[in-house]
Formats: C-alpha cells, sequence, structure tokens
C-alpha cells in the first residue's frame, strides 16, 4: 500500500478504511470513543477545491463509515462536522469530515449536545503540534485490537493526552474488521 498522508503527517497504518478516493484514519485525540477524521486521497484545503468524483466519494465513503462506526461503538446517531477553511477553525490544511458516534443517554454531552461544536473546535486547534509529538513517540506495549482489546475509551477529562502512532494504529487494525464486507473499500 502506497503512503497516505493527512496533510503532510504520514498516517498509513492510521487507516482502516480507504477506496481510490478517500480514507477514514483514526483519530489521535478524540473527544467521544469512536470520532473518526474522513479525507480525501488528494490533498485540498477547501470543500470547493473538490472534484466532483472526489465528492461523491468522499460523502459515499462517510455515509458507509458512518453505519458501522453508529453501529459499533454502540451510538443512536452521528455528528457529521466539516471545519471548511480556517475562519471556521480548520488547523489542518486538508479538507476532512468528522464522524462522532452519539447517544441518547451517557453522551458526554447530554445535557447540551451542541456543546460538542465548541469542543471539537478547541481540541483541534493543537493537532499539528500534536501530531509531531505522536510521530516521535516511541511505540507503546500491548495487545493488538483484533485480538479482543476493548475499542477506545475516552476519558472526559480536559488533560486526555494524544495517542501514539502506535496506539491508533492498533484501533485502525481492530476497526478494518468491521468493514471486510462494505462495498467500495480497498482491503490491504
Amino acid at each position: 500500500m502506497k503512503s497516505i498522508l493527512f496533510s503532510t503527517v504520514e498516517v498509513t497504518r492510521q487507516v482502516f478504511y480507504k477506496t481510490s478516493l478517500s480514507y477514514a484514519v483514526v483519530n489521535l485525540k478524540p473527544i467521544v470513543p469512536g470520532r473518526e477524521p474522513f479525507d480525501t486521497e488528494r490533498v485540498v484545503t477547501r470543500l470547493r477545491d473538490l472534484e466532483g468524483n472526489e465528492l461523491a466519494d468522499l460523502m459515499l465513503s462517510v455515509q458507509r463509515v458512518g453505519n458501522v462506526i453508529e453501529r459499533v461503538y454502540g451510538a443512536d446517531a452521528l455528528t457529521i462536522a466539516c471545519q471548511d477553511g480556517k475562519a471556521a477553525g480548520q488547523t489542518m490544511p486538508h479538507v476532512h469530515f468528522h464522524l462522532l458516534p452519539r447517544k441518547q443517554r451517557g453522551d458526554r454531552f447530554e445535557e447540551n449536545k451542541d456543546q460538542v461544536y465548541p469542543e471539537l473546535e478547541r481540541t483541534t486547534k493543537s493537532l499539528p503540534e500534536e501530531f509531531e509529538a505522536a510521530i516521535s513517540s516511541p511505540p507503546t506495549p500491548g495487545g493488538r485490537p483484533d485480538q479482543g482489546v476493548e475499542p477506545l475509551k475516552v476519558d472526559a477529562d480536559e488533560d486526555r493526552k494524544p495517542r501514539t502512532m502506535e496506539e491508533m494504529a492498533e484501533e485502525a487494525e481492530w476497526l478494518k474488521g468491521f468493514f471486510r464486507d462494505v462495498p467500495g473499500q480497498e482491503l490491504d
């Protein structure tokens, strides 16, 4: 498989779903369990810069992955967000969507479901620096997600730390198993 970049960061091992034009990658510092960024293969900054076939593939992939993520994380709904440009809070210069599994009860933002938006903007501001730190972190020991390790549990604590690239790769391997029969998926 050729290298996959999220803007300028190589994320090939963190990808769990891929088509010829788009991919889904596990999140460095999710604000809810299962929050997954969705990106285009071709690096462009804005939604308006996508070709029609790229946009169609991206949206169909968001739908397909959203259906699986909602089921895997026991969600009742999804928040699908795109920060399209710097003024909208985009911190990585690569058009992408966020899929956030949401629950009617037990959701981190149960009191006010819209609080997810300022939190999303706040947590993405430091993303470029956190990616750099994760890339330079040594791998951590532990089981592989496809060997019975529980899915990611996110602490609502404001001090949660970014995960290592190895931890993200383990989650991606676990999630790949749920996409074996999803149409359009390119398996490695």
